[in-house]
């Protein structure tokens, strides 16, 4: 692909992405998310291998889906309420196609199957996008619409999701699998408190974020695809090895690192609400996640492979994204101090 339609695309993000995280309209909404769901596709298919075309009329045929359904449920509450704003939706129904909409969108239980193949058969670089820049309108959708929402059904689907997310990834030997089922674990942690406090979700979504990038870039840079692949790469770069561990555990949510914030903030939350019952499940359901985390810890750090090859360790990887590696990767690991300042924030 030439560098001119890279950036014709990419800047096709940004719009989509734009237009609907700043619209009040339904229209304008559907239009951004739209436009976004028409410039991921030439990056998914980009390698033009049998796999990628696969995911990529997958990606195109559940956001097409998920876009109508956004269409359906502002066009029955604008019959219903006479209203084209975001945040007036007030229609039952309304509310019940949305959630649907937005749970398609995102990939969370039980909407998620198209998730995990689609990941598989796009490259690192547009998979990182898939999981986090893509999932952000979504989100914002989610969280201005957030009052409107049924409380008990987004709970039930954050649970189930959770589940399943930890379920589904452990017997995984590909990479990008197991990164689509934790992402599809994050997103029942933001969903089960979107109607508490949606600023928790959004906080959520950003260190998730900041540490999937981490994850991604870390394994562009190594070219890992999948877990036999990462237990040869300590013997090439074993400080870059290292830090991926640390963030691997970081994502899974373990103290004193940054991915443990958001879990801690979520559960003090749901106790507030008198939600205890659901916050111990939700946090034994993680450890399912844990699990997988663990294992791609251990291939990437403690699994050496049986006849490495004499050769010189590498001091400095050559890629241009070393330093956004490292700047991300000490985000990822060291912000959890910051967590006094938060409680004006939220």
């Amino acid at each position: 692909m030439t560098p001119q339609a890279k950036l014709i695309f990419t800047a096709s993000l940004l719009l989509g992405t734009t237009i609907t995280i700043s619209s009040n309209h339904w229209i304008m909404a559907w239009a951004g998310l739209e436009i976004n769901t028409l410039a991921i596709l030439p990056l998914i298919s980009k390698s033009h291998h049998p796999r990628a075309i696969e995911a990529a009329t997958k990606y195109f045929l559940t956001q097409a889906a998920a876009s109508a359904l956004v269409l359906f449920s502002s066009m029955t509450n604008a019959w219903h309420t006479g209203q084209w704003d975001i945040t007036q939706l007030t229609h039952p129904t309304s509310c019940l196609i949305l959630t649907s909409a937005i749970a398609m969108k995102l990939g969370l239980a039980p909407f998620h199957f198209w998730f995990p193949e689609v990941l598989q058969g796009a490259p690192l670089t547009t998979g990182l996008l898939l999981s986090t820049a893509m999932k952000f309108p979504p989100i914002a959708l989610l969280f201005m619409t957030s009052p409107s929402l049924n409380p008990t059904l987004l709970t039930c689907m954050a649970i189930l999701s959770t589940a399943l997310g930890g379920w589904m990834g452990l017997n995984q030997t590909q990479v990008r699998k197991i990164l689509a089922f934790s992402s599809i674990s994050h997103l029942g942690w933001m969903t089960i408190i979107i109607s508490y406090a949606p600023k928790l979700t959004l906080l959520n979504f950003y260190l998730y974020a900041l540490m999937t990038t981490a994850v991604f870039l870390t394994l562009n840079s190594i070219k890992t695809l999948k877990l036999s692949t990462l237990m040869t790469t300590w013997t090439k770069t074993p400080a870059l090895s290292a830090m991926l561990f640390l963030t691997l555990l970081s994502l899974a949510g373990l103290p004193p690192l940054t991915g443990f914030l958001p879990k801690w903030l979520i559960i003090q939350e749901l106790t507030k609400q008198d939600m205890a019952t659901t916050a111990i499940m939700i946090s034994l359901l993680s450890l399912l996640s844990l699990f997988f985390y663990l294992r791609l810890a251990y291939c990437a750090t403690i699994t050496l492979p049986p006849h490495t090859t004499n050769h010189m360790k590498q001091w400095r990887t050559n890629n241009r994204t070393s330093t956004m590696i490292a700047i991300l990767t000490v985000s990822s690991t060291m912000l959890l101090p910051i967590s006094p300042m938060l409680p004006p924030i939220l």
